[in-house]
């Protein structure tokens, strides 16, 4: 819808200057402007003009004397000194930065009446909440499954399985705008509003697990056990924590141990921590068979999932704790967590560990030998 609509105004418009933004250089190209659904794959290059596409500069100039400027949001300064007539936004909710869109608004400023176009997943921040209320912006949603012509059976179905009736499949398959759930121990703006896309140095790394012991399937072929929580975090030397990736999901005890020790290499990590109430020396006999090397910390449970995870939203309320990026399914578990919470949280679990051990991190480490 984007990338029509910027064309047709173009084409409808002669001499109008506009934009394209997405949250890199690697989506403005790869998406917007070169992607399935982008720009130059829709549109016939006998309207051109000489000068045609500029890959490197990311511009379009057409036979009419119209122009698409491409810019990634990542550098919000680009976006001074320039100006449009109309604007593409491309994932909005995904920019770093607020300045970028502040910019452009700005920027926002010829002929007589300049429009923006924003297409993006509704991911509950300060500035997509803030529009969603304007009395000059037009909402137009459309769910996932409106579009099953131009997918794939098994991804919708995939889709279905997986997030129909959750907090996640509402706001990705269903573009709801979802508010904090009262009660719940993590705060969605919170979250956002401490989220970062380097860290400083770290001084100690850990790969945590919450392990499944099965992966079972069930009559009609779909994997109904539990997932294997793995996540990886870091401790800088600011003394704050960075979740740096989360690599869970429902694996058999061989795969998930693999997928830990492969994470343990991966970011350099000082140590594989994982709960044992479930694995008990499960997870020891499986590291020693696949790396004998690979420093190891059991971690026995003994109190309840709240109890446990209560010191590390404090620290997340004390903006003591990042997300280094965006872990949709994480951040989602973390998000509608409550003290009445039925489904085991094993993505929030692995990364409460992850944390602890990081606070932690003075006691003494058993190496597999």
């Amino acid at each position: 819808m984007g990338a029509y609509d910027i064309i047709q105004y173009c084409l409808l418009n002669p001499n109008v200057i506009c934009g394209v933004i997405a949250p890199t250089h690697s989506d403005l190209r790869k998406i917007c402007f070169q992607g399935e659904s982008g720009i130059l794959s829709i549109l016939d290059r006998d309207l051109f003009n000489d000068s045609g596409y500029n890959k490197t500069d990311s511009e379009i100039t057409f036979f009419n004397g119209s122009k698409i400027m491409g810019f990634p949001a990542i550098e919000p300064d680009r976006l001074r000194g320039v100006q449009f007539h109309r604007i593409w936004c491309d994932e909005l909710a995904s920019w770093r930065y607020r300045e970028t869109f502040d910019n452009l608004m700005m920027a926002l400023r010829l002929g007589q009446s300049p429009k923006c176009i924003i297409t993006t997943t509704p991911r509950p921040t300060e500035l997509i909440k803030e529009l969603a209320v304007r009395s000059d912006t037009k909402i137009i949603k459309g769910n996932t499954f409106e579009n099953v012509d131009n997918l794939a059976p098994s991804a919708i179905k995939m889709l279905k399985e997986r997030y129909e009736g959750t907090r996640l499949g509402r706001q990705e398959l269903y573009a709801e705008i979802l508010e904090d759930i009262e009660g719940a121990l993590f705060n969605g703006a919170n979250i956002e509003q401490n989220r970062v896309e380097l860290t400083p140095t770290l001084t100690r790394i850990v790969v945590a697990v919450d392990p499944a012991v099965t992966s079972n399937k069930n009559v009609y072929g779909k994997r109904d056990s539990d997932e294997t929580g793995i996540i990886v975090a870091g401790r800088g030397e600011d003394n704050h924590y960075y979740i740096l990736g989360d690599y869970s999901g429902i694996f058999s005890p061989d795969t998930w141990i693999r997928k830990a020790i492969e994470c343990y290499y991966k970011y350099e990590a000082d140590m594989i921590v994982a709960e044992t109430n479930q694995g008990g020396d499960l997870i020891e006999k499986l590291l020693r068979v696949q790396d004998a090397n690979v420093p190891y910390k059991g971690v026995h449970a003994k109190r309840g999932k709240i109890l446990r995870a209560e010191p590390i939203s404090s620290l997340f309320q004390q903006d003591k704790v990042h997300m280094v990026g965006y872990f949709k399914e994480l951040e989602e578990q973390m998000c509608s967590f409550t003290p009445y919470s039925v489904k085991s949280p094993d993505r929030l679990d692995s990364m409460v560990y992850a944390v602890s051990s990081l606070i932690n991190s003075g006691k003494a480490i058993f190496r597999i030998s």
